[in-house]
């Protein structure tokens, strides 16, 4: 369900009642955790959290006119997906957070190639989802993502 919005605000402000309570409260725990220097963006029809190209001028390798995404947020049919494309390139960081989500979540998680989906949206980790917003600077994504591009790994 890509949004037309053109801002995070009317992004929300488009969303069913249910769906807008839970963005907002992710929205609020990634903005309080993420390190300085990632802006908040609509990219790609959803709330994207990226590296602008002021901190990366390359831009992504897709799309160099796109910044460097990082995290995201989307509202679809059945589900709110989550990205974080940090822990799809860090095994470290992929393996401390399936851990903590096992200890903290009574639903088992329900992850895609690039995707986390919260089926139940009683159920979110916001503070989970938080702490990990705050675990890579965009110094270290940068670093992260230009390591798996030179290994020809994925990081998308």
């Amino acid at each position: 369900m890509k949004s037309m919005a053109n801002t995070p605000d009317e992004y929300i402000k488009q969303l069913p009642d249910d769906r807008k309570t839970a963005i907002i409260h992710l929205r609020a725990e990634i903005l309080k955790s993420i390190p300085k220097g990632f802006s908040e963006v609509i990219d790609y029809g959803m709330l994207c959290y990226v590296v602008p190209h002021s901190l990366y001028p390359s831009g992504y390798r897709a799309d160099p006119k796109h910044p460097l995404p990082f995290m995201a947020l989307a509202s679809q049919k059945n589900y709110i997906s989550f990205y974080n494309m940090a822990i799809y390139s860090n095994e470290d960081l992929l393996e401390w957070f399936t851990s903590e989500y096992a200890r903290q979540c009574k639903h088992k998680l329900d992850k895609g190639k690039g995707c986390i989906r919260f089926k139940k949206l009683d159920d979110i980790p916001y503070k989970l989802i938080g702490e990990l917003a705050g675990k890579i600077t965009p110094k270290e994504w940068i670093k992260i993502y230009e390591t798996n591009l030179s290994q020809n790994r994925t990081v998308e």
